[in-house]
């Protein structure tokens, strides 16, 4: 007689094992794509983790200034800087190179808050021996809110900024931004993508001054109305301002310490007798009191002057043309020799070391 055949196995036992089997195909898939996704972005560096001294940095293709200048600062080529908003990244760290010797980056960050530019800050003061430090101030520094807005709707990544760095940051960038970024490295180093900003971290990110149109300048500069202006108080907050005391106390004692308000138009400025103006006479003393303890030199353009009463000088009430930047490096030259106002009214020197020696 033939054998009797097998008792078949149950459906759903062999549904189960068959599902199983699926999800552990697909786990370990995913487990190889991910740990792939890992290595590309490791060996492709985007942020720059393995910058230092003698390894250059790799190219500034994040729009985010903030996850593309630790690896500036790290790389060990700048022994000087500027710190600040987009009102100071005009300024060209060569020209400064020219005007103060050292080698100047530019770590100014689109609408930085005076909490991110001191992470920046500390960060390069922790990696350098600086020879020369720029702080370009604007109203966040003066402001009572400071303390509470320390951040944007920019994503900032203190993992970045820590030194040293933890090996953790290599998970940080696990991630698809991270991703994107080394994509666009691995296309600068084939040649198909060009930096977005030079190494140094300079751009001219306003339009080129060929399309300048006054008219539609004007409306930008004028279109806004003030804020109301709020009650006088007799001592304004000003939670940032320790923090610049600190930066400065970092800073080696035979350094350059410059210290400027930017010149914004005075449609940006509080009207004169108005408590605005008042809040700002007071911030402004301090900061000059920090930079006399600190042996810094403090420069006022934030004033009416020709420059920041004449419209066509500006792209809106913030943002100046780049002749005018110029003129602002030119400007703290003649500062830090002549310890004293400009004639023409350009600046106000506020601060400035006291001589030394017999």
């Amino acid at each position: 007689m033939p054998p009797a055949p097998a008792p078949s196995a149950d459906p759903a036992t062999a549904s189960a094992a068959a599902w199983r089997r699926f999800a552990g195909l697909l786990v370990g898939a995913a487990g190889a794509l991910g740990l792939l996704v890992l290595g590309f972005v490791t060996l492709l560096d985007p942020y720059g983790l393995r910058a230092a001294p003698g390894r250059a940095p790799g190219p500034i293709m994040d729009l985010n200034q903030r996850f593309m200048y630790p690896q500036v600062v790290r790389s060990g080529a700048y022994d000087a800087a500027v710190f600040g908003t987009s009102t100071a990244r005009l300024l060209d760290p060569q020209a400064l190179d020219r005007a103060f010797g050292g080698h100047f980056a530019n770590l100014a960050m689109n609408a930085a808050t005076p909490w991110e530019q001191t992470q920046l800050a500390r960060l390069f003061l922790a990696r350098t021996s600086a020879k020369a430090v720029l702080f370009g101030l604007d109203a966040p520094w003066c402001e009572a809110d400071a303390e509470a807005k320390r951040l944007t709707f920019r994503a900032f990544p203190p993992w970045l900024y820590r030194e040293p760095l933890a090996w953790s940051a290599l998970l940080h960038q696990w991630n698809q931004q991270s991703v994107e970024i080394a994509g666009r490295a691995l296309l600068h180093r084939l040649g198909r993508m060009k930096a977005r900003i030079r190494g140094d971290g300079y751009e001219v990110f306003t339009p080129p001054e060929s399309l300048y149109d006054a008219a539609r300048a004007a409306a930008h500069i004028h279109g806004d109305a003030p804020a109301p202006d709020a009650p006088p108080t007799a001592d304004p907050a000003t939670p940032a301002l320790p923090w610049l005391d600190a930066l400065l106390a970092l800073v080696p004692a035979d350094a350059l310490k410059l210290v400027a308000f930017m010149p914004v138009n005075v449609a940006a400025q509080p009207p004169p007798g108005s408590a605005g103006a008042a809040r700002e006479a007071a911030c402004k003393a301090r900061v000059a009191d920090i930079a006399r303890r600190r042996g810094a030199t403090l420069v006022d353009f934030r004033i009416p002057s020709a420059v920041t009463r004449d419209d066509t000088q500006y792209w809106d009430a913030l943002h100046y043309r780049l002749p005018v930047a110029g003129r602002i490096v030119d400007a703290l030259r003649r500062a830090v020799d002549a310890k004293a106002d400009d004639p023409d009214g350009f600046y106000r020197v506020l601060a400035a070391p006291r001589p030394t020696g017999p």
